[in-house]
């Protein structure tokens, strides 16, 4: 890097400093109890956006294309700024795609939508990601959607796309400037690494700082191997006073985020952790005795659950874990569940192999609450691989069990892209 590009890039950062400060003594001299911007009751016709968008998508789908043009824009513009990113895109990309088809399936909802990206904004500030950094993306967008578009373009579906993300922009910037006052992430250093199970970890952590969270939600993990390529991971335990935390990690592939973690993390390594996230937790649940369907690694909420449970000490409230797994060996952690059954008379637990020895008669999660009962006055918490999470969901759903009993991480699936047509000027 030469001198000037180092000089510029060290100035860049001193202003985002200052603009960190002069907004955090504003958050403090704010009035208690004052209104964020995100519910001072802005109004946004999501609605009509939504049907212009969908109505001009096959101009700019699959959105694979649009956003190699908006990455492309971006840092041409502003070098420095694929800095923040990991060395591979596959992901960033993938997660931007899911994104976009978010705010366009769900612009009706308004609230919703700024709901999830006040909580986004929080946990986007580990990534370096600042207010100026939102207005760079948005003229690069702006700049992929003609191109993708041509000839095509309209200029109701540019105002329809800049006034969607200035919507979902508003909320994260609301939500980073609410949370100002807490680190952007924590650092944590690997207290025990346990292989168990094929390509299975579990890891223990303790942060520098008291890390806050509810049993039930998960934070995104980076490792020093490969820098700013964060991955989402439930933390497995209640809130201990140890301070110490606990991961289980599946091993996907080579050279990604859970092979680092799997099969090269020891004790004594440095890992970061980003703000928690999720709603699944016991807190603001309603009454009723709680179901918990948990495929794979979910293994790691449904401990977190039963955690709090039992530090609750529940009186008339039950609770029947399904867990569900491949094969018997794939039931990794199953010492820690035997003793949680025998030590609390309150859990029943009910495991479910898909296949291979040991399998059961009913192989599937959903045959099995079939067969083993009614959940309709349950709460139930719902963890896994997002196909098996959404088919019990679906599943619960079908029996009459209402939304706000179910409770789930979002889905990581990406919905089915529209291809684009033939177009011509004739």
């Amino acid at each position: 890097m030469s001198t000037l590009t180092s000089d510029a890039y060290d100035e860049y950062h001193a202003l985002l400093a200052r603009q960190d400060a002069m907004r955090l003594r504003q958050r403090l001299l704010q009035p208690a109890g004052s209104v964020r911007p995100a519910e001072s009751g802005h109004s946004y016709d999501g609605v009509r956006d939504q049907e212009t968008i969908r109505r001009h998508l096959p101009l700019v789908t699959p959105f694979s294309e649009l956003i190699d043009h908006l990455y492309q824009a971006m840092f041409e513009q502003h070098p420095y700024l694929r800095g923040l990113f990991p060395d591979s895109m596959e992901f960033q990309r993938a997660h931007l795609e899911r994104a976009f088809w978010y705010l366009i399936d769900n612009l009706d909802r308004p609230d919703e939508v700024a709901d999830f990206c006040f909580r986004l904004g929080r946990d986007h500030r580990k990534l370096g990601v600042r207010p100026v950094h939102y207005e760079v993306f948005e003229s690069s967008l702006v700049s992929a959607l003609r191109r993708s578009a041509a000839e095509w373009w309209a200029e109701e579906l540019e105002r329809a796309w800049v006034r969607m993300v200035r919507f979902a922009v508003a909320a994260m910037v609301d939500g980073a400037h609410e949370a100002l006052a807490e680190p952007a992430s924590w650092n944590a250093t690997v207290t025990e690494h346990r292989r168990c199970g094929p390509g299975v970890a579990v890891l223990r952590v303790r942060t520098a700082e008291p890390f806050p969270y509810r049993a039930g939600q998960y934070a995104r993990l980076e490792s020093p191997l490969l820098p700013h390529a964060w991955r989402p991971y439930s933390v497995a335990c209640a809130p201990r006073t140890d301070g110490e935390l606990e991961f289980h990690v599946r091993r996907t592939g080579p050279g990604g985020v859970s092979d680092a973690l799997v099969a090269r993390t020891r004790v004594g390594d440095q890992l970061r952790l980003g703000p928690a996230q999720g709603r699944m937790t016991l807190d603001d649940a309603p009454p009723g005795d709680v179901l918990i369907v948990a495929g794979g690694t979910g293994w790691a909420t449904a401990k977190a659950l039963l955690d709090d449970l039992a530090a609750r000490r529940p009186r008339d409230r039950r609770a029947h874990v399904f867990l569900g797994s491949r094969t018997l060996d794939d039931l990794y952690d199953t010492v820690a569940l035997s003793e949680l059954e025998s030590r609390h008379s309150w859990l029943r637990v009910t495991p479910v192999i898909g296949e291979g020895p040991g399998s059961t008669e009913d192989g599937s999660l959903t045959e099995a609450l079939a067969r083993h009962g009614d959940w309709s006055g349950h709460v139930a918490y719902v963890s896994g691989p997002p196909v098996m999470v959404s088919t019990v969901a679906r599943h619960l759903a079908a029996t009459g069990l209402a939304s706000d009993r179910v409770r789930h991480d979002p889905l990581d699936v990406t919905p089915s892209r529209p291809v684009r047509p033939a177009l011509s000027t004739g």
